[in-house]
């Protein structure tokens, strides 16, 4: 192998309740999310899955994963992964699990990946909040 370094692509990067891994090797994404419906904040998720398969690269690499409130600022979940690439047709998978993690407010939260230092993608969660049923009215 050459001791040169070639960045990878991010191929996909998809936010799910879990990942399982199958019998065959395969791997199912578990409650792909884009949004959490809530009727009131603060809600609490036991579980996040980040799911991103890298490639194109070779080298050693370092994924990170953040999850950011809707100010922008405010880091309310972090993972990392290494991972390493041995030529430029293989590919990585890497899974990031959050725990216990709280949204404190109803808007538009980000997931960011980053490699190494570089953010490469970012884009939008939801909490959104929804109505609860109204009580059917007693019998008269």
């Amino acid at each position: 192998m050459s001791s040169k370094q070639i960045v990878p692509t991010l191929q996909a990067s998809v936010i799910c309740e879990d990942v399982r891994q199958e019998n065959n090797g395969m791997q199912s994404l578990i409650g792909v999310l884009s949004v959490i419906p809530a009727a009131q904040v603060p809600v609490g998720v036991l579980k996040l899955a980040l799911w991103t398969r890298w490639v194109g690269g070779v080298g050693s690499f370092k994924q990170s994963a953040r999850i950011l409130a809707p100010d922008g600022k405010t880091v309310i979940g972090e993972a990392t992964v290494d991972f390493e690439l041995k030529d430029v047709i293989g590919q990585a998978t890497n899974v990031n699990f959050f725990a216990g993690v709280q949204f404190n407010e109803f808007g538009t939260y980000t997931v960011e990946i980053s490699l190494g230092q570089k953010v490469v993608i970012h884009y939008p969660f939801h909490v959104l909040q929804i109505q609860q049923p109204a009580a059917p009215a007693p019998a008269a």
